[in-house]
């Protein structure tokens, strides 16, 4: 039968493909808070599931909410796994999860930046293979269905070539998501670090609950995922989010941009590190600096409370023109809490619109390094369109 847009079959696989998405979106919700978020019926829904749950899209387990009982809804743990692969500047993390938002299994391995990036795939590649097998063994008949893969540079979201990138220069002008498909034989969706922090956070971290919120990351670069109204905003070169080069002083160090003065070469590793080595060598880390300055180390206290004024200044940038709710400090930054995020918003509080400040909170992220490759697990649950999830739900149901 050919269906016509307002037919029957075709309104009620659009239901269907709804409750997906609030489910898959959300990890768990009860039936009660899937009705709410979609707008269908108490008994819409109630029939949604049992269908759902027939064909082994979804799984209902007892739940309370408000102190009643209730049945929580979520995708099947049998409907396919999902990968998240994060390389950083001296790192290369792997994650297994479910449709149910749960990480399987997960490994980290340090990379060298000077290596290629067949060498670097060639690693992933083989720790994917060893963690899947892992997660499969616990999970059943369970198959990939997808994978995340994060990178720490600008990406053309069209063709998904690297753009020029300090961190890992020799990837420049390579194209990691067609060929990482090429590998697993699986679909690839690719985003740099930033945004796959803020989708991180989002879903499993500080940002939980937030439809619109900044993740700001401050390593070798500085740069900002920005969510808007729930969806990762990218623009459309995907170089949304540049927030290291907002320009603070046109007297300023030159930044690698090539323009004078940017907060990135106020606040990044690469530039701030050097301001302590009389007084504490040429192998300070970020990392060391963090834990130096909670033991009261002044020259490393001074420098964060420097660091974080200038992020505000950045930040209230943001909330000038975004007005988002939350703002969120990720990397090794925000484990000096207080220290860096009251200088923060001190800077917010005098440079941002006094509306926009009173609505904007800043945390700390929760995740630490774990937040972008968590972020490249909720990627494939964003990026993966329902009628995927069901006709994998569905095979996998078949071969039951």
């Amino acid at each position: 039968m050919v269906e016509t847009p307002g037919s029957q079959s075709s309104l009620h696989r659009a239901n269907l493909e709804r409750v997906v998405r609030a489910v898959r979106m959300a990890g768990s919700l009860t039936q009660a808070e899937i009705a709410r978020t979609t707008g269908l019926s108490a008994a819409t829904v109630s029939n949604i599931v049992r269908e759902l749950k027939e064909a082994g899209t979804v799984e209902v387990t007892p739940t309370s909410s408000g102190g009643r009982r209730a049945r929580a809804v979520s995708l099947s743990a049998d409907a396919g796994l999902v990968v998240g692969v994060d390389f950083g500047h001296s790192h290369l993390r792997v994650a297994i999860g479910n449709l149910a938002h749960k990480v399987l299994s997960e490994d980290a391995e340090p990379i060298d930046v000077d290596a290629s990036s067949a060498e670097g795939l060639d690693r992933a590649e083989a720790m994917v293979r060893r963690l899947v097998g892992t997660a499969s063994a616990g999970s059943g008949r369970a198959k990939v269905i997808g994978v995340g893969l994060g990178v720490p540079g600008p990406i053309d979201i069209g063709t998904g070539v690297l753009g020029s990138t300090a961190i890992l220069p020799g990837w420049a002008g390579t194209n990691p998501r067609d060929d990482l498909a090429a590998r697993l034989g699986v679909p690839v969706y690719v985003d740099n670090d930033a945004n796959l922090g803020a989708l991180g956070e989002q879903v499993w971290g500080a940002g939980h609950g937030a439809e619109d919120l900044a993740y700001i990351k401050v390593a070798s670069g500085v740069g900002a995922g920005l969510v808007i109204s729930g969806q990762v905003y990218r623009g459309p070169g995907g170089t949304a989010g540049e927030i290291g080069h907002i320009t603070l002083d046109e007297s300023g160090p030159v930044c690698r941009c090539g323009n004078r003065g940017c907060l990135e070469t106020f606040t990044a590793a690469r530039y701030v590190l050097p301001l302590l080595t009389p007084t504490h060598g040429a192998g300070l880390t970020m990392e060391r600096m963090v834990r130096l300055a909670q033991e009261g180390d002044p020259g490393c206290r001074r420098v964060i409370a420097d660091v974080g004024r200038h992020i505000g200044s950045g930040v209230a940038s943001l909330c000038n023109l975004l007005n988002p709710s939350r703002v969120v400090l990720g990397g090794d930054l925000a484990e000096a809490g207080d220290l860096v995020l009251d200088p923060v918003r001190d800077s917010v509080a005098r440079y941002a619109i006094p509306s926009a400040a009173r609505q904007l909170t800043v945390l700390p992220g929760e995740l630490g390094s774990r937040a972008e490759v968590l972020g490249a697990l909720a990627l494939v649950l964003s990026e993966m369109g329902e009628a995927t999830l069901l006709d994998a739900a569905g095979a996998a149901g078949a071969a039951a």
